[in-house]
């Protein structure tokens, strides 16, 4: 089996077998990811073997830090980075998502509360697919990405104050979401009611 750092080698050289390795490696990592921004599963595939296509082509702009025990944790973020932008590009060619209202955001209260600190995985991901799929795609590039809001603006051809309305709207929905399915979840079932 070939150690990591060999196959990053190997894909700058243009192996197969190295690809093939990194491929199987990162493959169900990049459709988490993917999965984050589209909720086709087909689509994601797509996407998917798009952003590996990227990845192989720019491998050589990588730069590796200089331990080796950081190298995979890199490449991680740098093939992470690859995926997401390959989603909004996909997104941006559906333009489903542009739809930029005048609202300020001075209308839009801003909180601090964090609602989805408690939650586990898959509960987060079936909370974000109920989200508009703007709102989705702005709290994943501001709250799971990393990007600024002048980047997500930059990306998406809004404007700034855009994004910030849009991310703010996303956490309110969230937590009335999660909120719901608590109360959805402790709500008492015909079954287990007995008649009196």
């Amino acid at each position: 089996m070939l150690k990591f750092e060999d196959a990053i080698r190997g894909c700058l050289k243009n192996d197969n077998k190295s690809k093939e390795m990194v491929y199987k490696s990162f493959y169900g990592y990049l459709m988490g990811v993917t999965l984050r921004y589209v909720e086709d599963r087909n689509d994601a595939e797509e996407l998917v073997n798009d952003s590996f296509i990227k990845v192989f082509k720019n491998i050589g702009q990588f730069s590796a830090p200089k331990y080796n025990d950081q190298v995979q944790k890199a490449f991680k973020g740098w093939i992470a980075r690859i995926s997401s932008r390959t989603a909004i590009d996909f997104l941006r060619g559906k333009k489903t998502f542009l739809y930029v209202d005048d609202i300020t955001e001075e209308q839009q209260p801003l909180t601090e509360l964090n609602a989805v600190s408690q939650l586990n995985v898959q509960d987060i991901m079936k909370l974000l697919n109920k989200l508009p799929e703007t709102h989705k795609l702005i709290f994943n590039m501001y709250e799971i990405e990393g990007f600024s809001h002048e980047e997500i603006s930059k990306m998406l051809n809004i404007p700034e104050s855009s994004c910030r309305v849009y991310l703010t709207r996303a956490k309110n929905k969230l937590r009335e979401l999660y909120k719901n399915s608590l109360m959805n979840s402790y709500e008492p079932t015909t079954q287990n009611i007995r008649k009196i």
